[in-house]
């Protein structure tokens, strides 16, 4: 590292040096309060744990109590990116790239649960016509196929739900049984539903976890299952693929104030 002789470089190279390991650090903290849980569950003892471990009881204690929480690994990692689909401001002549007050709510939600278990979260706008970039680390996208178009076909991948379109507007449907999801919203209902979903990355290299809904509504709504029910998801799914439909209910005053969230199929996994 000193060897790097000019002084811009080597602050950069530290600077994102630190960064890594202070994300690995987290990341075995994580993966070490999970297996104390773990052991704790199968009827070992503070007290074993501390000899197995070479530390006194109230150190373990600590670490059950302070480590990062195990079910951060649901949303990932390291610092979070949250792509969210915009479109083009109406009415202006020069029209730029706005996002719905529900998806940049459905954003600050996600933000401060990832806060809660030590992870730090920024967003980017995808512009029409919804070219979003999936191949990366640690990511979430937000915002129904309209705006993103080539969701659609990574949706291929998920064989138990689906997003269309027809001459009546978006819905979900299961493929196998060919139930449909078509959103209360469009029968004047103050109700919408939302996919929730990790997908795999066209790269084959890991995946994404993917949130829409069939307005800007079911995206929030979806986001506020995910927060309220994180530990739960983490237990039963890990980080493996899956995917369900939840519906939400929204106050008719304030669209953005999600009264409740209820998931209405199973949590259909993909592999294993």
């Amino acid at each position: 590292m000193e060897a790097i002789g000019d002084a811009r470089e080597r602050a950069l190279t530290a600077h994102k040096l630190i960064d890594d390991y202070q994300s690995a650090i987290g990341e075995m903290s994580r993966v070490r309060r999970e297996a104390l849980e773990e052991l704790l569950s199968s009827g070992m003892s503070q007290v074993q744990l501390a000899e197995m471990l070479d530390m006194s009881r109230s150190r373990v204690s600590q670490l059950l109590s302070a480590g990062v929480r195990p079910e951060r690994a649901f949303l990932g990692t390291a610092r979070l990116t949250l792509a969210i689909g915009g479109k083009q401001e109406s009415g202006r002549s020069d029209p730029g790239d706005v996002l719905s007050a529900e998806s940049f709510s459905a954003y600050e939600t996600l933000a401060e649960l990832a806060r809660t278990v030590g992870l730090e979260a920024g967003y980017e706008v995808v512009p029409p016509p919804g070219h979003v970039h999936l191949n990366r680390p640690n990511l979430i996208v937000l915002t129904n196929p309209r705006l993103l178009p080539f969701l659609s076909q990574v949706m291929e991948a998920d064989p138990h739900l689906r997003y269309l379109v027809d001459d009546k507007g978006w819905y979900i449907k299961e493929p196998d049984t060919g139930k449909e999801y078509r959103s209360p919203r469009d029968n004047g209902e103050f109700a919408d539903y939302g996919y929730l979903g990790r997908l795999p990355r066209p790269d084959g290299k890991g995946s994404f976890l993917y949130m829409a809904g069939t307005h800007a509504q079911g995206t929030l709504g979806a986001a506020r299952y995910v927060a309220d029910n994180l530990p739960e998801l983490y237990r039963e799914l890990k980080a493996r693929r899956f995917s369900a439909v939840i519906l939400c209910k929204f106050d008719p005053k304030n669209n953005r104030n999600i009264l409740s969230t209820e998931r209405v199929t199973p949590l259909f996994r993909h592999e294993g």
